[in-house]
């Protein structure tokens, strides 16, 4: 990998991080490749090239059937090693209509398929208004498909983050209705109306403040060798994976790899890793809501006129 001390300008590292994708995905390019996606002149393009030859010489070599610069078999990634996952990425978000092929540098794209439920696309003035709040600290009145809460759909929340989980967005917020922090579904928010300035702490949110480590170790029913080959999976060290989650957080990530089943209950191979510190885990994140509860009750803020 280049050392960042090499003070590459941007322009030209992103040209020299193409010729690396290039000849990782595809095995080739040319000359003209890089000046048409660049916008460069031939020389240019040719310099970049020369540029790139400097840093890994024995990563590509010049095939003069194909006037085009090929993948040697000493090839290793110098600019993109460490960004091949962005890329793998791009191809989940090609297949799932997210990107375009063109607004990537893929010139060929390999045999893809990513297996989906799908779900319905964000409706953006919904997430622009989330955002909105969030930046500016307001409260909102939103329409929300709830699943296990109230059948009513109106729902008054202060949003103050965003999380990912398991293909999943969820809007971090506090709610008038019950006093408390929630997770919010993104996509089952069907609309947002008023809006207004709020003045709920969101320090006082101590399940997503307080971070804790969440210890998986392989699942001890496993044989041995395939408590190996899970952790060289999952890049444990010394048999385990200490992962910092945000104590509202973990609760999905339990529940993603089953994580808050009892060991025994499953058979070892659909529970391949277990929470070692499950019980830590469970009682911290039952304490900070029950003290963000009692501190919201000392601090509950009067609705203001609309």
């Amino acid at each position: 990998m280049v050392d960042d001390g090499d003070q590459l300008r941007w322009g030209v590292r992103r040209r020299l991080e193409f010729i690396d994708f290039r000849l990782f995905w595809d095995g080739r390019f040319n000359r003209s490749d890089l000046a048409n996606t660049f916008g460069i002149s031939a020389q240019q393009a040719s310099a970049d090239i020369a540029q790139y030859e400097k840093f890994a010489p024995q990563n590509l070599s010049y095939d003069r059937a194909e006037k085009a610069y090929t993948r040697s078999d000493a090839f290793s990634p110098v600019f993109i090693g460490e960004t091949i996952e962005r890329y793998l990425l791009q191809l989940v978000a090609i297949e799932n209509h997210w990107m375009r092929p063109e607004d990537t540098w893929f010139d060929t794209i390999p045999p893809v398929e990513v297996l989906t439920l799908g779900r319905r696309s964000t409706d953006p003035t919904v997430l622009l208004r989330v955002l909105d709040a969030i930046r500016k600290k307001l409260e909102i009145d939103i329409d929300y498909a709830s699943l296990t809460g109230s059948i009513q759909p109106a729902r008054t929340i202060t949003p103050h983050a965003l999380s990912h989980s398991a293909g999943r967005w969820y809007v971090r917020a506090w709610s008038r209705d019950h006093n408390d922090f929630r997770d919010y579904n993104l996509n089952r928010i069907l609309s947002v109306s008023a809006r207004r300035p709020a003045s709920i702490d969101a320090a006082l949110d101590f399940e997503w403040v307080h971070i804790i480590n969440l210890v998986i170790v392989p699942n001890p029913e496993l044989p041995a060798e395939l408590q190996a080959r899970v952790a060289a999976e999952h890049d444990m060290t010394d048999g385990r994976l200490v992962r910092p989650c945000r104590l509202s957080l973990s609760f999905y990530l339990m529940s993603e790899y089953n994580l808050d089943v009892a060991p025994g209950v499953l058979i070892a191979q659909k529970q391949q890793i277990i929470l070692q510190n499950k019980d830590e885990v469970t009682q911290a994140r039952a304490l900070a809501r029950k003290m963000s509860i009692e501190a919201l009750a000392r601090n509950s803020p009067s609705r203001p006129s609309a």
